[in-house]
């Protein structure tokens, strides 16, 4: 009975069993405030999850983006490239219709002028007028519409003009000689036909009167005028155009046609005073090297504009894309 006694006071480490359950291990039941206790927490936990859940559901379809509006600088850039290419397409449809009219009231189109039509100036004219036209057209209907397609037309024409215009300067700069003696050229083609074509006398009397010259190099140079030549019968003969007089105003009122008739007679010392005699081709390089500076300024503006049309085109069709792409 003592043995018995000893054995149970005395706890031997073979003999220790563990009354206490192990809350931590799984495979041994729990008492029942402890499962009481972890199926709250389950509870607490399966509502947590579900609410979180069914909080994203209910978000995800009524999510909230951010609205992207137009700043004021893209409201500038788009206006003022339509209103700049509307008062272009408006310059270019007088153009264009300042070369019809020309064309028309000179009867151009009859089957008798027709087959001239081609060196007609007022032809160039009605290309320069179409072209200018219906580029800005282009750029007037792709800023107002914002159509991406219209606006890379006119970025990309434009570009093509200022490239075609550079490579003019560089070449006119370049060859000065041989275009002095295109000019020549055309300049004695034009005194050939100025009897007969009323824009070739017309272009012809504004370039000497403006430049108070007479013929290309020199007044004799009228000689090539089968009116004016001095075998040709008529009045005419061996004389120059009104407008190679130093006083075609008789009185200063009535224009004397008669003013050149015969000066190719006359030696330079009697002609001075009656025409004058130096030729246009040098007149034309005098008032280029006078007025060097302003053609310079006139041409970097006119290159200028149109780079900056491109720089605007370009801003805003990356401020279309961008809204377009954050709509």
């Amino acid at each position: 009975m003592r043995q018995y006694f000893l054995a149970k006071r005395f706890p031997w480490p073979w003999s220790r069993t563990d009354d206490g359950q192990n809350e931590s291990s799984p495979l041994i039941p729990k008492s029942g405030a402890a499962k009481a206790e972890d199926e709250e927490l389950g509870h607490a936990d399966g509502e947590f999850q579900t609410g979180t859940s069914s909080n994203q559901d209910n978000n995800s379809p009524t999510r909230i983006l951010p609205h992207y509006s137009y700043s004021l600088m893209d409201y500038f850039l788009k206006y003022f490239l339509f209103l700049c290419n509307l008062v272009f397409t408006v310059l270019g449809l007088v153009v264009l219709g300042l070369g019809i009219w020309g064309l028309v009231s000179k009867e151009s189109f009859t089957q008798e002028k027709i087959g001239n039509i081609g060196t007609d100036p007022m032809l160039i004219l009605l290309t320069l007028g179409f072209l200018l036209t219906l580029l800005c057209l282009t750029g007037c209907v792709g800023a107002l519409r914002e159509n991406c397609c219209l606006l890379k037309l006119f970025s990309a024409i434009v570009l093509v003009l200022i490239t075609i215009q550079v490579l003019f300067a560089i070449v006119t700069y370049s060859m000065q000689d041989q275009i002095e003696g295109y000019l020549r050229s055309g300049m004695l083609a034009a005194m050939v036909g100025y009897q007969d074509d009323l824009d070739l006398r017309f272009i012809t009397d504004e370039i000497q009167l403006g430049l108070q010259c007479c013929g290309a190099d020199t007044y004799r140079d009228w000689e090539v005028n089968m009116y004016y030549n001095c075998s040709a019968p008529g009045v005419l003969a061996c004389g120059v155009p009104p407008t190679c007089c130093v006083d075609p105003l008789e009185n200063g009122t009535v224009w004397n046609s008669q003013c050149g008739v015969g000066a190719q007679l006359l030696d330079e010392f009697s002609a001075q005073s009656v025409i004058f005699l130096g030729g246009c081709l040098g007149g034309i390089s005098r008032w280029i090297e006078q007025h060097e500076g302003l053609i310079g300024t006139v041409g970097v503006v006119v290159v200028g504009v149109q780079i900056l049309a491109v720089f605007i085109t370009t801003r805003l069709l990356e401020s279309i894309n961008w809204h377009k792409a954050h709509a």
